[in-house]
């Protein structure tokens, strides 16, 4: 593209520079053409008050020597013949009889070629007698020509200086518009080939650069369809952490044998394939923006919480722990679709049975505020050591039997209303999760709350 366009402006500017200069070069000429001949038609108007007075050869002579041509030998004075006598010519004559002879007769200036090269003006003046004389005045070639190669050489050179402008020019443009599209099509190879890093700045002309926009989007959205694609991968396995729990805490009650012991065992290789299944889902993954619960979506929160309660009962009386509920015995809407939340609850509770000992109580609370409903889930542990660690996106598999996504799920739902999770000691002395889940649908952040406020938040826990 870059040398088809210079191509194109080195024939359109050769052909303007042509188009211009030739004619252009043809008037120069012309006009040294014209300028040689009115000269000489001065220089022979010149003689005519002398021919006017007189005929004498000598007197002749003289007025003619004293012109610039006549001086120079380009004069001469044709008379006509008187009486018996025969014509005389004065100065140097070129020009043959007949070309005299008929100016004479018609009584116009004429102009004729003369051997060597070069013209000769014949220039007919009345004599005081009533005939007709004829002044030549020589022309050489060099004078109907001077300026005119001067002339020539500068319309070349200033043709020649337009060609190479525009060439450069030309090379110029096309370099802008051939190299933002070069890194377009290197960004889309980039991208083809998996490095979804790849994007492209948002420079060049104005369609190159919606080109560019639109490419940086796309690519944005094919890494945020990806991230998604990875979270629900992550999400969906973790939540079969819930069943397994209970499937780990019923092998308990199976007592000693070999269908005991192949229980147990197909238990733990389950929770360690989920447990692949989750850390690889998560590798590489990029940042992605909160769940979107979807227009219209929203729960009752006391009744999924009354009924993950119910399940969980069952296991919690099993390892004789104290379970306390409260603040669910009326209708509390919130802008989470019940799987999201019931999967966030089910996280909760699946840590506090997995991370304290059996016989720990725990308690679920729930507060309906003006703006935002609140969720706590306390126990009697031993507490998190690291409350950032523990909130940080999905761990390195440094923790033994977790992946770190449980409270990460209870993060996404409720930064997905613009609410946020804090982490710190519960009045039963172990750990308290307090879910923030906002009804007015605002990001806190956007309000100078948000990441800033869960900051603070988390350093009063620590």
């Amino acid at each position: 593209m870059r040398w088809a366009l210079v191509k194109v402006c080195l024939a359109v500017t050769t052909m303007v520079a042509v188009a211009f200069a030739v004619p252009l070069g043809l008037v120069v000429r012309e006009m040294a053409s014209d300028r040689a001949f009115s000269n000489a038609e001065r220089q022979a108007a010149s003689i005519g008050p002398t021919l006017s007075i007189t005929t004498d050869p000598l007197q002749l002579r003289k007025a003619v020597e004293t012109t610039q041509t006549g001086a120079a030998g380009r004069m001469a004075v044709h008379l006509p013949a008187t009486g018996d006598g025969p014509p005389v010519d004065i100065g140097e004559g070129r020009a043959d009889a007949r070309a005299v002879a008929d100016t004479r007769r018609i009584g116009r200036a004429a102009t004729t070629g003369v051997p060597g090269g070069g013209s000769a003006l014949l220039q007919p003046t009345a004599l005081g007698s009533g005939d007709i004389a004829v002044v030549e005045v020589f022309v050489p070639r060099s004078e109907v020509g001077k300026g005119v190669t001067t002339a020539w050489a500068v319309l070349a050179g200033v043709a020649l200086a337009l060609v190479v402008g525009s060439v450069g020019v030309a090379d110029r443009l096309g370099a802008r518009l051939v190299r933002p599209a070069a890194r377009l099509a290197d960004a889309a190879h980039q991208l083809g080939e998996g490095r979804l890093g790849a994007r492209v700045p948002e420079d060049g002309p104005k369609e190159l650069r919606s080109a560019a926009v639109a490419f940086n989007a796309m690519a944005d959205q094919v890494v945020g369809l990806l991230a998604n694609e990875r979270e629900l991968a992550a999400d969906l396995s973790h939540r079969l952490r819930t069943p397994l729990t209970v499937l780990r805490l019923n092998t308990a009650s199976l007592g000693d044998g070999p269908a005991a012991e192949q229980t147990r065992a197909a238990v733990e290789q389950l929770e360690r394939e989920v447990d692949t299944i989750i850390r690889t889902a998560r590798e590489q993954r990029p940042a992605t923006g909160p769940v979107a619960a979807g227009a219209g979506a929203g729960c009752d929160a006391s009744e999924v919480i009354r009924d993950r309660m119910a399940f969980w009962s069952a296991l919690a009386e099993d390892e004789g722990r104290e379970v306390r509920l409260a603040g669910v015995d009326r209708t509390v809407r919130i802008p989470v679709a019940r799987p999201e939340l019931a999967a966030a609850l089910d996280a909760m509770l699946g840590n506090v049975f997995r991370h304290t000992p059996e016989g720990t109580p725990f308690a679920v609370d729930v507060h309906d505020a003006s703006d935002a409903v609140i969720v706590l889930v306390s126990d009697a542990g031993p507490g998190i050591a690291d409350p950032d660690a523990a909130l940080r996106r999905g761990n390195d598999g440094g923790r033994d039997g977790s992946t770190g996504l449980g409270l990460d799920i209870v993060r996404r739902v409720a930064e997905s209303t613009g609410g946020d999770v804090r982490l710190g000691r519960s009045v039963l002395g172990g750990t308290e999760v307090r879910v923030w889940i906002a009804l007015d649908g605002r990001d806190r952040a956007g309000a100078g709350g948000g990441r800033g406020r869960r900051g603070r938040r988390r350093r009063r826990g620590d």
